[in-house]
């Protein structure tokens, strides 16, 4: 399953410290700017309907409770200021209209008295709730600029002191322009605070990636290099904060480590060396068992059955013994590094066919050898190589075995594959272990479980590979894979 893709660490802190800063900014400005604005407009409403009511009250006791249109004219004059206008309003007669200005560029209009032509600026409701008798306000949007819209009835006070409504409306209109300038410069501001606040939390976030990140580098390279080998790894503590533990706690681990990886070097160290000794020091008596087996088999024939019996297991038996100190001789050969190659420029058609002539195997197996596929290999190694997989395929696979040699400018490749049930799944990543036998039934079977292992390490020599796969229709396929020019013995190509 494909990883889905993911910003690194220093993307993320950098998006999160931004975020912060951005959604703590917009919080605040927002709070300031809705605070700053209603207080702005509930001062200018309450201030336009003082000053409107007290204009008002100079005009009691009215002269008429049914004026015309010039006494009307006269109200709204009264009731409106220097930065308004007014309309007086009765029944249908209201206040005289001047005429229209002209029209000036821009958004906002002038602000002044002919900028009201009609009664379709006062909104309805606000006028229902005049004529029921109440001051009422309303804030809207005429010709594109804002007003403030207060409404309010003139009151009759009768002799016995109450009060009635006389009918008469009075509407005026200030121009919000002022105060709406100040609420979007606030806006500007708050804007430009957020601006300032999120460069600011960029730079912080730089800084603060740069302090967290800077050991998580250090101990990322630590941990790669530890991984590769280098058990001397260690990072620097620096303070005492958790990510210091963290270095501490490394370093501990890492010295730990390396401890238990000195132990463990030594103690295979020792073992390779005694297996090689006692290989090495096998091979005179085994050599002494060998000329005494081979005289008995000569006699087995002539012996008496228990006694014939016996001196063929003798000399089967030291048959095995001695391959298997040979095969360990030859693995300690490679543990120690002293395996070496001998090349020689080789027929490698010709060289199969000689593993298949020397051991009897021409006929059971079927190969596949184009000519003319040369290449500069150790001919002895490469031997061992096929010898073990063609045995292998013939003792625990089923016929027909087949060998198919392929060529490329590079690289030479032999399969050989049986047509037997195939390996197990499990056992394939440990088919060339030492001492592996896939099946617990094998275990005294002929073969010291080193073949293969042999094998690879031959084929590895040569700079190249052995692997094994299952066949779709059945059987297991080992596939060698050489390079047509090895590297000289000394490691250098050639």
């Amino acid at each position: 399953m494909t990883p889905r893709p993911s910003l690194g660490l220093r993307a993320r802190l950098m998006f999160a410290f931004a975020l912060l800063c951005v959604v703590t900014a917009a919080a605040v400005a927002g709070g300031i700017y809705v605070q700053a604005r209603t207080a702005i407009l509930q001062r200018t409403q309450d201030a336009a309907v003082q000053a409107m009511t007290s204009r008002l009250e100079a005009l009691y006791p009215l002269r008429s409770a049914t004026p015309g249109p010039d006494e009307l004219g006269e109200i709204a004059a009264a009731a409106a200021d220097q930065n308004g206008f007014a309309i007086a309003v009765y029944g249908e007669t209201h206040s005289p209209l001047p005429p229209p200005p002209p029209p000036s560029p821009g958004r906002w209009r002038p602000i002044g008295r002919a900028q009201i032509l009609d009664l379709g600026m006062i909104p309805s409701a606000l006028r229902r709730a005049v004529a029921d008798g109440d001051i009422a306000w309303q804030r809207v949007a005429w010709q594109d600029a804002p007003f403030l819209i207060i409404g309010t009835p003139l009151l009759i006070v009768e002799r016995d002191r109450t009060t009635r409504v006389s009918g008469i409306e009075v509407y005026t209109a200030r121009s919000l322009l002022p105060e709406q300038r100040s609420i979007d410069e606030l806006a500007a501001r708050a804007w430009l605070i957020g601006g300032a606040a999120l460069a600011f939390a960029v730079v912080l976030a730089l800084l603060a990636t740069r302090g967290v990140l800077r050991p998580v580098r250090e101990l990322g390279r630590a941990a790669r290099l530890l991984g590769e080998g280098e058990m001397r790894t260690r990072i620097e503590v620096r303070g005492s904060d958790e990510l210091a533990d963290v270095a501490r706690t490394f370093n501990n681990t890492a010295a730990e480590l390396e401890r238990h990886v000195r132990q463990l070097r030594e103690m295979e160290a020792d073992a390779r060396r005694f297996v090689a000794d006692v290989s090495h020091e096998l091979r005179t008596p085994l050599a002494a068992l060998t000329a005494v087996a081979d005289i008995l088999d000569e006699e087995a024939a002539r012996l008496p059955e228990p006694a014939g019996r016996a001196a063929k297991l003798v000399s089967q038996e030291t048959l095995n013994l001695t391959a298997l100190v040979n095969d360990l001789i030859e693995i300690s050969r490679f543990d120690s590094g002293v395996a070496a190659l001998v090349l020689n420029e080789v027929d490698v058609a010709e060289l199969v066919r000689s593993t298949l002539r020397a051991r009897g195997w021409s006929e059971p197996v079927q190969t596949e050898l184009p000519p003319a596929v040369t290449a500069r290999l150790d001919p002895r190694r490469v031997d061992v190589i096929l010898a073990n997989l063609v045995g292998n395929a013939l003792r625990h696979g089923r016929p027909p075995v087949s060998m198919r040699l392929s060529a490329d400018p590079h690289w030479i490749t032999v399969e050989v594959r049986d047509h037997g049930p195939g390996l197990d799944e499990a056992a394939l990543p440990h088919v060339f272990d030492r001492f592996y036998k896939a099946s617990a039934a094998r275990a005294r079977s002929e073969g010291s479980g080193l073949g293969l292992a042999i094998a690879r390490e031959n084929a590895r020599l040569h700079r190249g590979d052995l692997t094994v796969t299952n066949a779709p229709d059945g059987g297991a396929v080992f596939t060698l894979r050489l390079p047509r020019r090895a590297p000289d013995p000394d490691g250098g190509p050639e």
